[in-house]
C-alpha cells in the first residue's frame, strides 16, 4: 500500500522528511576542529547529500593545536568513500586494536551530530556482522528501489488475490460460473471426471442388481432369465452403463422385462446423463466462444505523454484494434490509483478516481476502426491540476485504462486493460502520424503505433499556467484600452 503514497521531496529539509537509520562514522577534525568537515551517512534510504557547514577560519585549527585537515569531497549517501579503494580499511569502523599504529587517536572521534527525526546508534561487533545487518536490513530499508507492485498489469490482469473467505459455499450456488472460471486443466479434469464417474456408478450397481438376483451364479446357463442381458461381471456391466448413457446400443447387451429395477436404473441414468450434457457442453461453449481472447488484439500505447493540445495540458495515449471485425459501442474509460491520508489522519489506500476522458462531450466513445489519441485535459477537475514536470518525479499512482465494447461476431461484451505507472509517462512528447491516404484506403503502419517526438511543452503544472494567464490578461487589457482613441 505504501507503494502508491508520494514520494518525499528531495528538497523539503536537509537529511529528509522520514526516519531514518544512521550509523555513527568516525570523521576526523574540520577546519573548526570541532568536527565540521562532512560526514559520510551510511543510511538504508537514498536520502540528499547533506550541505556543508561553512568553514572556520585557519587561526581556530592552531588554537586547537592540530593541523587543518585536507578538504574532502562530498559523499553521496549510499556511496562508497574515495578512501575504501586500495585495500585500506574503511574509516566506518569504530574499533581498533590497541596495539594498531594506523588508530587514530581517540579524541578524533566525534558523534554525530543529532538531526530532528532520526535515531543514532553506535555500531558494535566486528566488520562482518555489521556487514550481515546491512545485509538483512537493506530490503526492508530501500523500499524505494524496489519494483513496485501493479494493481493491473500491462496486459490486463488484476495483482489482486483473495484470501480468508468464510462461506465458500456461495461459489457452489453459482457451479456454472465458478466451472467456466477454471483453468483449462482444471476443467479438463472436471469435464472428464463427471462422465467417468457416472459410469462408473451406474455400472455398480448394475452389477450388484445382477449378483443380487443371481444372473452372476448362473453365468452361461441358457434357461435362466436374466435381468439385463450378457451383464454378468462388473466389466460388462460398465459397457452397458456407457452403452446407456452415450446411447451406443450395440445390441449384445440390453433390459429385460423381467425386472422393473433395471428398466427405473435405465431411466434414471438417462435423464442424470442428459443433465451433464447440458452443464459441461454448455460450460465448453461459453469458455470457448468467450471473449477474453478478443482482448488480445486490442492494443494501447506503452507510454502516455503529457504536452499542449489547444492551449491546454493533455495527458494522452493511444489505442487501436488489430481485427477487421470492429468493436461495437466501444466505450473508453480511466481510473487513478493512488493511497492519500485525509485532513482528519485516515489513510485510504489505492483510492479509486474518476479520470474525465470525454463524458460530458461523448468523446470516450469510440468509433475504433483506426488507431485512436484519446485525451484527457488537465483542468480544475482533473487529478493532475497541480502535476507539474518536477513533481511528477515524486509522485507514485497508477492509470487504469478500461476499454469495453460489443464484439462484432458473437454480440460478447469484451472488457480491454492495461495500466500506467508515473514511470512511463513522457512529459513533453506527442504521438507520431501512423495513418497515410493510399488508392483507394486509408492505410496504417502499425509499426508507428509506439513512436512518440519531443515538442515544446511548459514544465510547468496546469494551475501554474492558468495563474500566469490570468495575470497577463488585466495587463494587456489596460495597454489595449490606452491604444485605442478617445
Amino acid at each position: 500500500m505504501l507503494a502508491y503514497l508520494p514520494r518525499p521531496p528531495t528538497d523539503t529539509s536537509r537529511y529528509g522528511t522520514f526516519p531514518q537509520k544512521v550509523w555513527l562514522l568516525p570523521s576526523p577534525r574540520g577546519p573548526s576542529g570541532g568536527g565540521g568537515g562532512q560526514w559520510p551517512l551510511l543510511t538504508h534510504w537514498l536520502l540528499p547529500t547533506p550541505q556543508p557547514e561553512p568553514p572556520a577560519p585557519p587561526r581556530a585549527a592552531a588554537e586547537d593545536g592540530h593541523p587543518p585537515a585536507a578538504k574532502r569531497s562530498p559523499l553521496m549517501p549510499n556511496h562508497p568513500s574515495p578512501a575504501h579503494r586500495g585495500g585500506e580499511p574503511s574509516p566506518a569502523t569504530p574499533r581498533c586494536p590497541s596495539n594498531s599504529s594506523r588508530c587514530p587517536p581517540a579524541s578524533h572521534w566525534h558523534p554525530l551530530p543529532s538531526v530532528p527525526g532520526t535515531r543514532s546508534r553506535t555500531p558494535e561487533g566486528p566488520p562482518g556482522r555489521r556487514r550481515r545487518l546491512l545485509e538483512e536490513e537493506g530490503p526492508v530499508a530501500m523500499g524505494g528501489k524496489r519494483q513496485r507492485q501493479r494493481y493491473v498489469t500491462k496486459v490486463g490482469k488484476c495483482q489482486v488475490n483473495l484470501g480468508n473467505i468464510q462461506e465458500k459455499k456461495r461459489f457452489l450456488s453459482d457451479i456454472f460460473t465458478t466451472i467456466v472460471d477454471l483453468k483449462y486443466r482444471w476443467f479438463l479434469f472436471v469435464f472428464m471426471m463427471c462422465y467417468i464417474l457416472t459410469w462408473v456408478a451406474f455400472g455398480t450397481v448394475y452389477f450388484l442388481d445382477a449378483w443380487a438376483r443371481g444372473d452372476v451364479a448362473h453365468r452361461g446357463d441358457p434357461a435362466w432369465r436374466a435381468c439385463i442381458q450378457n451383464v454378468d461381471g462388473f466389466v460388462s456391466a460398465l459397457l452397458f452403463s456407457v452403452e446407456s448413457q452415450r446411447t451406443i446400443g450395440y445390441g449384445a447387451r440390453m433390459v429385460t422385462a423381467d425386472c422393473a429395477e433395471g428398466v427405473i436404473l435405465l431411466m434414471a441414468q438417462s435423464i442424470v446423463g442428459s443433465m451433464i450434457d447440458a452443464l459441461m457442453v454448455g460450460c465448453m461453449f461459453v469458455k470457448i466462444s468467450r471473449p477474453k481472447k478478443r482482448a488480445q488484439t486490442l492494443i494501447f500505447s506503452k507510454n502516455c505523454v503529457i504536452s499542449t493540445r489547444d492551449e491546454q495540458l493533455c495527458l494522452m495515449f493511444r489505442v487501436g484494434d488489430l481485427r477487421d471485425s470492429h468493436m461495437v459501442d466501444a466505450k473508453i474509460r480511466a481510473k487513478l490509483i493512488k493511497s492519500r491520508q485525509t485532513a482528519e489522519g485516515e489513510f485510504i489506500p489505492l483510492e479509486q478516481s474518476e479520470l474525465n476522458l470525454g463524458y460530458d462531450t461523448g468523446e470516450d466513445r469510440l468509433f475504433l476502426v483506426e488507431p485512436q489519441i484519446v485525451c484527457h485535459v488537465i483542468n480544475r477537475r482533473s487529478p493532475f491540476w497541480d502535476l507539474s514536470a518536477e513533481s511528477l518525479r515524486r509522485e507514485q499512482f497508477e492509470i487504469i485504462i478500461i476499454l469495453e465494447g460489443i464484439v462484432e461476431a458473437t454480440g460478447m461484451t469484451c472488457q480491454a486493460r492495461t495500466s500506467y505507472t508515473e514511470d512511463e509517462i513522457l512529459w513533453g512528447y506527442r504521438f507520431e502520424p501512423c495513418m497515410s491516404l493510399e488508392k483507394g484506403a486509408f492505410h496504417v503502419d502499425y509499426s508507428r503505433f509506439e513512436m512518440t517526438f519531443e515538442v515544446q511543452t511548459p514544465v510547468a503544472s496546469a494551475k501554474e499556467l492558468q495563474e500566469r494567464q490570468e495575470l497577463e490578461l488585466p495587463t494587456l487589457g489596460l495597454c489595449w484600452d490606452h491604444l485605442l482613441p478617445p
